[in-house]
Formats: C-alpha cells, sequence, structure tokens
C-alpha cells in the first residue's frame, strides 16, 4: 500500500513513516493542505491519512475539493477534534473513516487495511489468486498449505500484484505502490525484486505466476 500522510505536526509525521514504514507501507508526507492536494492529484495512493486541523486549507477542505476532483482515494481523516459535529462535517466532506487523537497505533493500521478493501468491487480480508494466499492483516503468505517468508518489501510487491491481479503495471506502477519518493523510476530496484519473488513463490512450487510483459512491465498470472 502507498499511503498519504497529510499532517502539519514534523512529529507526528515522522512518528506515522517510521511506524508505517515498518510495516512494509510506503508513505509520503504533505504537511499542508495545498501540498496534499496536488499530490494526491498526481498519486493514485491507496489510502490518505488526512489531519483535520492544517495550515492554509483544513482537512475538511481537501477532502471537498479531492472529492470534487473525482480522486476517490479512501480517506482516514485524523484529529484531535472529537465532538460529533466535527465527525458528521468530515464524513460528509467525503471522509470515509474518522479517528480521534490520541489513538492506538494498531487501529490505525487495522483502520487502513479496511479501506484499502473499499473499492467499488469489495475486497475480501485475504487475497486470494488461485492457490497463492497474502493476509495484510497477520502478514502471512502461502501457496496452498505451505507457508512462505518474505521480507517487508517482497511483501510490498506481492501485495501491489495480488490486488491487481491479470492487469500488467508498469515499473512506474510498481514503484509508485510498494516503494516511496527515493527510488528514480529508471532504477532496477523493481526487476531485482521481481526476481525474488519469483525465487520464493514460484520456483520452489515449479510454476511461473508472475510474467514478463515485453516492454510494459509484469503481470501477476489467473487461474484459467
Amino acid at each position: 500500500m502507498r499511503i498519504l500522510i497529510v499532517e502539519d505536526e514534523a512529529k507526528m509525521a515522522s512518528l506515522l513513516r517510521r511506524g508505517l514504514g515498518e510495516e512494509g507501507l510506503s508513505v509520503d508526507i504533505a504537511p499542508s493542505g495545498e501540498e496534499a492536494l496536488w499530490m494526491a492529484r498526481a498519486v493514485e495512493y491507496d489510502a490518505i491519512v488526512l489531519d483535520l486541523m492544517l495550515p492554509g486549507i483544513d482537512g475538511v477542505e481537501v477532502c471537498r475539493h479531492l472529492r470534487a476532483d473525482h480522486v476517490w482515494s479512501p480517506v482516514l481523516m485524523l484529529t484531535a477534534r472529537t465532538a460529533v459535529e466535527d465527525r458528521i462535517v468530515g464524513l460528509d466532506s467525503g471522509a470515509d473513516d474518522y479517528l480521534s487523537k490520541p489513538f492506538a497505533f494498531d487501529e490505525l493500521l487495522a483502520r487502513l487495511r479496511a479501506l484499502s478493501r473499499r473499492t467499488v468491487i469489495a475486497r475480501p480480508s485475504v487475497l486470494t489468486v488461485g492457490d497463492l494466499s497474502l493476509d495484510p492483516a497477520t502478514r502471512e503468505v502461502h501457496r496452498g498449505d505451505v507457508p512462505i517468508t518474505l521480507s517487508a518489501k517482497e511483501f510490498a510487491l506481492l501485495d501491489v500484484f495480488m490486488r491487481r491481479p491479470g492487469r500488467v503495471l508498469s515499473r512506474f506502477d510498481l514503484l509508485e505502490h510498494a516503494w516511496d519518493g527515493e527510488y528514480e523510476n529508471r532504477s532496477n530496484v523493481i526487476d531485482v525484486y521481481v526476481g525474488y519473488l519469483r525465487e520464493k513463490i514460484d520456483r520452489p512450487f515449479n510454476c511461473a505466476s508472475i510474467e514478463t510483459v515485453r516492454g510494459a512491465g509484469y503481470r501477476l498470472r489467473t487461474p484459467s
């Protein structure tokens, strides 16, 4: 998952970035509403964690602008305001969920996982393609009944593939969702990690689920 954190408090933003990064998520930070708008329009985020109190444009206005611009990334409103009226305003502006500060980090993770499943087509809590399964909550991967151990980045990359089975994903698509902005598009990091994944999820089982599409990228095969 690639997450946009919209938070003007540098310490809070840094803590969230570190914690989510340790869970294998890619995190971008926007310290203001204005920056959040152009970043969310430019990148297809899997979820946006949006602080209500921001300098300039506040979180409610950011959410309204995003929905008006047909940006449908799930939005989790994060704020110290706890009044019912504030929650109603946030949700009515287009937010999908609301979490009050202070909060438990594990609850934030659980809510982000839930938001990632809220698409036009409902997604199950455990992603399954053929006999390959991935559980975002427990971070477990299985081929049939056989558990597979993956690194955080391998898990993140497989998660991207399994949320889009059968779809050709360019190297740029994969970088956008499994890495943060530190990597350049011309980096060969995707090719390297696709190789790592094949060694773990395919070759031991004598199958080839990750397909190279020449000149386009990679695709996770779906069962015929």
